[in-house]
């Protein structure tokens, strides 16, 4: 006859290994990470293992017969949470979560909870409800959680920081420049050429600021577009003079319009701010002197970043220049709000933003290409509609 295998539990106990219902129970009651207990279909305990004294401070003898809404917070009891566990594992099958629950002592602790219904022939004789503390992890990713809000936070203060300090130095040197060429004209009236030359950068100096104040507006609130039936070509004519003003003499400024384009529902006051934008960076990106070339087409394409989408019909609006160029590092974050390559006082790092939130509004995208030492090329490409106007 085969000897009797047994699993030793105390000096003095040996309990045979034949019985499968024998083994399952040392099994439970030899697990102290994990409070495993039996509640019967009313939550009250039916039984209770060392884990569970372990974790939640209570004997068997204290703690079978009790109902199992003890260990729950008051706040928890009045809102009815014990129940809504069990009725939750009786229709679903399993019922999972964490919270707080209470320790004989009164101390609270972080618990990962999961009730299981029992069935038996159809019927509902009970649940198994498995509870976890798991204070530590919870208060290791409280910890991280704040460190992580606090890093934010100090980001967001040294953005902001970066950002007043670059737009106190640009908004002084555009108000330095128009309050130097009203002194001057005061001081020489009379020359006529001087003066409109001077009038001429005092303008220029203006039109920087008031686009610096709506990229602000535009990145506080969000743009709000207004947008109107327009021919393309015509709202480029209608601002070419502020353009051509927001360069310098050494820059060549080309118009190329595309034929015979259909119209596009767009924000004529945001698509004027937009291309604006584009060309004062490639203005700073020339300082030298160069050429720009602003250029309409129809195309058919899918956005950038949906390659997969169906192509559509877009009027594309692409600003070209020959200056310095973006390397790959650059173009990535060249939309990013405040990101710049230019000085302190050089620009605000609101302008490609503001372009690319205006294409994204308008149901469009914009693209950029661009080469160190070759120059830069940026399309805002605005869909077309099949509608016709109003």
């Amino acid at each position: 006859m085969c000897a009797t295998r047994v699993l030793k539990t105390t000096a003095t106990e040996s309990i045979p290994l034949t019985d499968d219902e024998q083994q399952f129970r040392l099994l439970v009651q030899s697990i102290t990470d994990y409070a495993i207990y039996m509640l019967d279909p009313n939550g009250i305990i039916s039984n209770w293992n060392p884990g569970g004294q372990r974790i939640k401070g209570y004997t068997r003898e204290e703690i079978v017969g009790q109902h199992f809404s003890k260990f729950y917070t008051d706040e928890d009891r009045l809102a009815g949470e014990p129940e809504h566990g069990l009725l939750m594992a009786r229709e679903r099958g399993r019922h999972e979560k964490e919270g707080w629950r209470l320790r004989k002592n009164g101390s609270r602790f972080w618990a990962s909870i999961v009730i299981d219904p029992i069935w038996q022939d159809g019927k509902l004789v009970g649940y198994a409800k498995i509870t976890r503390d798991i204070t530590e992890r919870y208060e290791t990713q409280k910890r991280l959680e704040l460190a992580q809000q606090a890093l934010a936070q100090s980001q967001k203060i040294e953005a902001v920081g970066k950002l007043t300090f670059g737009l106190a130095h640009d908004f002084n040197n555009l108000l330095t420049v128009i309050i130097n060429s009203l002194d001057l004209i005061q001081t020489h009236p009379g020359d006529g050429e001087r003066v409109e030359r001077l009038a001429e950068g005092a303008s220029r100096a203006a039109d920087r600021g008031a686009l610096l104040t709506r990229q602000l507006l535009a990145f506080a609130r969000g743009q709000n577009l207004v947008p109107e039936w327009h021919d393309i070509n015509d709202l480029l004519a209608r601002s070419e003079s502020l353009y051509r003003r927001a360069c310098d003499t050494a820059i060549d400024v080309r118009f190329e319009p595309g034929e015979e384009l259909p119209l596009v529902f767009v924000d004529a006051a945001q698509f004027e701010a937009a291309v604006l934008n584009l060309v004062i960076n490639s203005r700073d990106a020339m300082p030298s002197g160069g050429a720009i070339r602003i250029s309409t087409r129809l195309r058919y394409a899918s956005p950038s970043d949906k390659p997969d989408a169906a192509e559509a019909r877009y009027i594309c609006v692409t600003v070209t220049d020959n200056g310095s160029g973006m390397s790959a590092d650059v173009q990535e974050r060249a939309i990013e709000p405040f990101y710049t390559t230019k000085e302190v006082g050089k620009g605000s790092g609101l302008g490609l933003s503001q372009v690319y939130g205006f294409a994204t509004q308008s149901g469009g995208f914009a693209d950029i290409v661009s080469q160190p030492g070759t120059g830069t090329s940026v399309s805002i490409c605005l869909p077309v509609s099949d509608e016709p106007p109003q």
